[in-house]
């Protein structure tokens, strides 16, 4: 089976999710392709996981670019061949749909719908785009029954599709007092403060500005606690801001862009995510795979992430932050209860979210929309055929 996964953005949950898929389905002798933008880490990490990458020049927002960016696709998907073509996102679900118009059997991944993180017109502009453009599209496969069911809820129909998110719980190993410890060493950091860390892209939907606002009270309350920022985006200038503007901004710490966030997972005693919306975050699953308790805005995903039972504290509506900082504290003022917290979670990630079982997942879903295709000969439907080979 040749699989190509078309990916705009490069960074972040979703481009890690599309090289654990395309490093899992290597390993299953799949003959796996990755078109994707150059820079950010997807096409380094997606060749290292044994994908052939094809360079594809696309903006993150629809423009003026847009038809030549459908073209070139087109071409890619044409010289490739593909049996199955997977978009992730909402960029590439516009581009792919366009470019192939169903003539290859299609799945779309949203990871979180468009339509949820724009207003007023656009926002209306965009739902009809997703109403129209599912018929392109074999199946639509979202990480939560949230997802999905927003998407029933806005008027889409689809053959729908659930597979939660996954993270490798090897890669992502709990950690005891001590490596917490080593952790904090290593980064600087004093090592018996309380300290809450948030791992995300530094933009308007992971809501780090609502976690600032929350934090003076929760400072207020701790004085001793900390608070980590990790990750690199389009708000960090002004989220820099917004700190120096804080009674005390020694407390915060912009630690920037990480190749590895382990560390700082290791080091927190509690990890904090006040997305404004989502489809199934990866940071609280690779936090939780490490021990580490979460709390959580609540947003889809949010609640099916987390062990049953196991949601009062871990789950704030949406830019409060006074009820933020108020479950914020409680945490980060009895460490006890978080590692034993962080213990549970970790056994529910094990149990429900280690990624081999999703590449299993995924690759069932592409035999069963590919059954009525595979015993004939393999072809690209009907679109025309450009110059070009691989």
């Amino acid at each position: 089976m040749t699989i190509l996964h078309i990916s705009q953005p490069v960074d972040g949950g979703v481009a890690r999710v599309v090289v654990d898929l395309a490093r899992g389905q290597r390993e299953a002798g799949c003959r796996v392709l990755v078109a994707c933008p150059q820079g950010g880490r997807l096409a380094a990490e997606a060749a290292a996981a044994g994908a052939l990458v094809l360079d594809w020049p696309a903006g993150r927002s629809p423009g003026p670019a847009t038809p030549a960016e459908v073209w070139r696709l087109r071409r890619i998907v044409r010289a490739a061949a593909p049996d199955v073509l997977h978009l992730h996102s909402a960029k590439a679900g516009l581009a792919g749909r366009l470019a192939v118009r169903g003539a290859v059997p299609t799945v779309f991944q949203p990871h979180a719908w468009s339509f949820a993180a724009v207003e007023g017109p656009l926002a209306a502009a965009t739902l009809r785009w997703e109403r129209f453009a599912a018929r392109w599209a074999r199946t639509v496969l979202c990480v939560s029954e949230q997802e999905r069911a927003d998407g029933e809820a806005a008027g889409i129909a689809a053959d729908w599709r659930v597979i939660p998110n996954g993270v490798d719980v090897r890669h992502y190993a709990p950690v005891d007092a001590a490596a917490r410890r080593a952790a904090r060493m290593s980064l600087g950091l004093e090592l018996d403060v309380p300290l809450a860390v948030c791992v995300g892209r530094l933009c308007r939907q992971k809501g780090q500005d609502v976690l600032l606002a929350a934090w003076p009270a929760v400072a207020e309350r701790l004085p001793a606690a900390r608070l980590a920022l990790v990750g690199g985006g389009p708000d960090a200038t002004d989220l820099a801001a917004r700190v120096r503007e804080l009674p005390d901004p020694a407390r915060v710490r912009l630690a920037g862009d990480v190749t590895d966030p382990r560390p700082w997972l290791a080091a927190a005693d509690l990890v904090v995510l006040p997305s404004r919306w989502e489809g199934m975050a990866l940071a609280p699953l690779e936090a939780m795979a490490m021990g580490r308790p979460v709390l959580l805005s609540d947003v889809p995903g949010a609640r099916e992430c987390l062990p049953p039972g196991r949601r009062e504290g871990a789950l704030v509506p949406p830019e409060n932050p006074a009820e933020l900082a108020r479950l914020m504290a409680d945490a980060l003022a009895d460490s006890i209860e978080c590692d034993r917290l962080g213990a549970v979670a970790r056994e529910h990630v094990v149990e429900r979210h280690d990624v081999s079982g999703v590449v299993e997942q995924v690759n069932a879903l592409y035999r069963t929309i590919l059954r009525p295709v595979l015993g004939g000969p393999r072809r690209v439907g009907r679109i025309a055929r450009v110059p070009g080979r691989l």
